[in-house]
């Protein structure tokens, strides 16, 4: 192994130990592993930026928007809120919302597919009283499964064609991967509907209602003393009695920290009380005492008592310009007239000060929004509303135009009349000349965190093959399994590419393994389609864990689910997955 490979190894690992261990964001990651590459001297400096240019990415991107102009037409609402039936029974709810996740995700982006019908699936449940951990998981996961079907329904999918472009000069078409992912997708939904949900831990099936997403115990808020209050010189046990047990009394903050809590204790004019209650309870809690509520260090009372605003419950999204930031330095309520009244992460309420609260996706909100401008707030903050929302009928008029240039785009792309990125993009430049989405909706809707994560590891992916890395790990791969029929060394590839991806970025995985299938498919004398194909299923099915896959981040709050249950309907998903796929694989593209 000379110095190049030692190099790139070691700049590779390092990415991927600092993607699993999470503390920095994938897509800084990322590009400092490219840069490093670059002044290591293993990426050509006139490479370096040549992945930003690159087919998948631009497919990546443009399905995106599609996905925003869709859901923005009115096109999809008019499918989960029109054409899908409502019962009271668990496994023909997640019949249909399944069902309706693996067809919209084929066609549109998965985890938009999952945005646009979360909300439709926790007012089912809201409706029959159940937990919407009986709904959320198995929809997440058919979302997942449907991206299978077509190029366009994953990252990994877009990555793997464009791949086969730069390998044999012909990309995979707009339903190459039909057979096999289809098939995969059908069987692994139909286990998810019948056998699934029943694996999810009853302790999450039967725990409380959607609407009860902040209990009355968990949900925490702030409280001032302003100049002149009555409560001023009383003690907190006074002004808890002043409360008459509307709300309890748990914290006391005092120029900025945060004091023992004695109940004998007299307040001064800025003190700030932590009250644990309903939202309504706090309210008028703490007008009985004469305080004000306060978020970011603005006092909110005033706007909870006004009819014209109202509180709703969100997701952040994946896209969310809150990722990263803080409730208090962003400045929700002054730049956007919205206010973090509580959080959750994971199931579990967040107990710190709210303005110090850092967003994750997933993250569940209660907000105090505006009525008129709720939609829009929330669309600009790419926040994902767990309500279901009414159609917008000023613009459902051009549900059929979207439905229409989509699926001339998809002809055009199936047919080889030209390339999918270059069909694909024609018909977001419609959508756009036709008004059905905003230029700047349709920049806000890309995730340019997904863009720059896959534009900085192509150039790495690239130094892998450069440097003759993937050759040493494929005859690593070959000298290790000698004796194995080929059959069995796709199937290990396939485990070991859906392994990896239950840890990290389903993107990242693609561009490290696509190589790697590929030297051992040449290694072996035979075809590399197989091989392709197996990564290409292996990198999308990531069931065992949420971070695999940016669905599964999504429905945790919502359903309220901890990090270990994940697995229980995953593990035997993958496996069914397994035993599905390879011999898919096998009779539509031989060996």
């Amino acid at each position: 192994m000379n110095t190049e490979q030692i190099t790139t190894l070691l700049i590779l690992g390092a990415a991927l130990v600092l993607f699993i261990w999470g503390r920095f964001r994938y897509d800084l990651v990322a590009f400092c592993a490219l840069i490093v590459a670059v002044l290591a001297g293993v990426v050509e400096p006139k490479a370096a930026f040549e992945g930003f240019g690159h087919p998948a990415v631009v497919t990546v991107a443009v399905v995106l928007i599609i996905t925003r102009a869709l859901a923005d037409s009115g096109a999809v609402d008019l499918l989960t809120t029109r054409v899908l039936p409502q019962s009271a029974n668990p496994m023909w709810q997640i019949f249909w919302l399944g069902g309706a996740a693996a067809i919209l995700s084929a066609f549109m982006n998965n985890i938009g597919a999952l945005a646009l019908l979360m909300p439709v699936a926790i007012q089912q449940a809201a409706r029959q009283g159940q937990s919407p951990a009986t709904l959320l998981m198995p929809l997440s996961f058919a979302s997942i499964l449907g991206g299978l079907a077509t190029q366009i329904g994953t990252p990994p999918n877009i990555i793997i064609a464009a791949y086969r472009a730069e390998v044999l000069g012909t990309p995979y078409k707009m339903f190459d991967f039909a057979p096999v992912g289809a098939i995969t997708a059908l069987l692994g939904v139909a286990f998810v509907v019948a056998i699934g949900w029943r694996l999810i831990p009853e302790a999450r099936r039967k725990a409380k209602p959607p609407e009860e997403l902040f209990d009355i115990e968990d949900y925490v808020a702030e409280a001032q003393v302003p100049k002149g209050a009555k409560a001023i010189g009383m003690s907190v046990q006074e002004v808890d009695a002043l409360a008459s047990a509307d709300a309890d009394i748990v914290g006391l903050i005092r120029k900025g920290e945060r004091i023992t809590l004695d109940r004998r204790r007299r307040l001064e004019a800025g003190d700030i009380l932590i009250f644990e209650s309903a939202p309504e309870r706090i309210a008028k809690a703490a007008k009985s005492a004469g305080l004000e509520l306060i978020a970011g260090g603005k006092p909110v009372a005033p706007d909870l008592q006004s009819d014209d605003v109202e509180l709703i419950e969100a997701v952040v999204g994946p896209t969310s310009m809150l990722e990263g930031r803080t409730a208090g330095g962003f400045r929700l309520r002054q730049r956007y007239r919205i206010t973090l009244l509580a959080a959750s992460r994971q199931g579990k309420s967040y107990k710190g000060r709210l303005k110090d609260f850092e967003f994750q996706t997933g993250d569940v909100l209660l907000l105090l929004t505006d009525k008129d401008r709720t939609a829009t707030t929330l669309a600009t903050l790419g926040l994902l509303p767990l309500a279901a929302r009414s159609i917008d009928l000023g613009k459902s008029g051009k549900a059929g135009l979207a439905g229409l240039l989509f699926a001339a785009a998809i002809a055009a792309a199936a047919f080889g009349l030209v390339p999918a990125p270059i069909a694909l993009g024609a018909a977001v430049v419609g959508m756009i000349l036709f008004r059905i989405v905003s230029l700047s909706d349709a920049y806000g809707s890309i995730d340019w965190s997904i863009v720059v994560l896959l534009g900085s590891l192509i150039p790495v992916g690239g130094a892998l093959e450069t440097t003759g890395v993937t050759k040493l790990f494929a005859e690593a791969i070959v000298v290790w399994t000698s004796g194995l029929a080929p059959w069995m060394i796709l199937t290990i590839i396939l485990i070991v590419t859906m392994t990896i991806s239950d840890v990290l970025n389903n993107t990242a995985t693609t561009v490290v393994m696509a190589p790697i299938a590929v030297s051992v498919a040449r290694s072996l004398g035979v075809s590399i389609d197989p091989f392709l194909m197996a990564v290409a299923v292996g990198a999308s099915c990531a069931f065992l864990t949420p971070i695999g896959h940016k669905n599964n981040v999504l429905v945790m709050g919502p359903g309220g689910y901890r990090f270990g249950d994940y697995w229980r309907m995953g593990l035997p998903l993958e496996i069914i997955v397994t035993l599905v796929a390879v011999p898919a694989i096998l009779y539509f593209w031989p060996l």
